[in-house]
This record gives structure tokens, sequence and C-alpha cells, in this order.
């Protein structure tokens, strides 16, 4: 018995042949994820935002304080003046990040967006809030906001 002898020639219509059956659909889906994943996990403008929230409350009040966003719960903590509850993520590429607490102390209860993307990403990249009675101070007393109306 004899071996099969290709000539260059015949090889040449071999490969060509072969190479129009190949399907590229899981190449294309390969580079697709590996772009997907290198844009969510380590594009140079979704850097990691910290958000820090001080108890600033007057004569040492404890503060009851519970963030969300609308995929995550980070629970409620229970803050002793001056101690602070931090927590960070990855914002959105979309701009649409949000999160907001509800603050309870001495039977008062306020709430506040505590990060909105769209205002704060330019602003900081390390949020510290001072929780105070008349409201939230941004980074050292800088800047004061209202509390949000308990509807």
């Amino acid at each position: 018995m004899r071996a099969a002898r290709f000539t260059s020639k015949s090889c040449m219509l071999f490969c060509r042949s072969s190479a129009a059956y190949m399907n590229p659909l899981p190449i294309n889906w390969l580079l697709f994820l590996t772009l997907v994943f290198v844009v969510s996990e380590a594009g140079p403008l979704l850097h990691k935002t910290d958000v820090l929230i001080y108890n600033d409350l007057d004569g040492g009040t404890d503060l009851n304080l519970h963030c969300k966003s609308k995929n995550n719960d980070l629970g409620i903590q229970h803050l002793a003046y001056r101690k602070y509850f931090e927590f960070n993520f990855r914002p959105s590429f979309l701009g649409n990040t949000l999160f907001y607490c509800s603050m309870q102390w001495n039977g008062t209860m306020r709430w506040f967006d505590i990060y909105v993307e769209g205002r704060d990403v330019s602003r900081c990249i390390r949020c510290m809030w001072y929780v105070r009675p008349d409201g939230p101070y941004l980074s050292n007393y800088e800047i004061c906001y209202h509390w949000k109306s308990v509807a």
C-alpha cells in the first residue's frame, strides 16, 4: 500500500478549501468578551471611587446609616460619634452611578444622594462626607447640601 502523495498544488487546494469551512464565530466572541473585560475592569476612565461618611453629629450622638444603589445594598451601619463608614466602587461607564443613604439619629430620619456620578465624578475620587444635623458636608466642610425630604 502506497501513501498518497500531495504535490504543492494539491496541498494548496486542500488548505484553501478547508479554510473556507472555518467558523470565525468563536474567535469573534472571544475578542468581544476580552474587549468587554478590558473596558469594564481596567479602563483608565473607570477608576475606583471611595466614599467615606463621618458621623459629625453634635453631642456625641450615634448615627444609623443605610446606603444602597440600584444593584447594591451596603447594609445598616451603626456609627459612634467621630467614626466613619467607607465603601468603594467603579463608576458606570454609562455615567449613571447613584448611591443614596438614609440616616437616623435621636428620632430624626434624613436621606441624601451620597454619590451622584454627574455631580461627583469630576469633584472627588475620595469623597469625604461629614454628617451634621443641618446637612451633609463634602470634603472638610467646603460644600454643604440640604437633606432630601422624606416622603
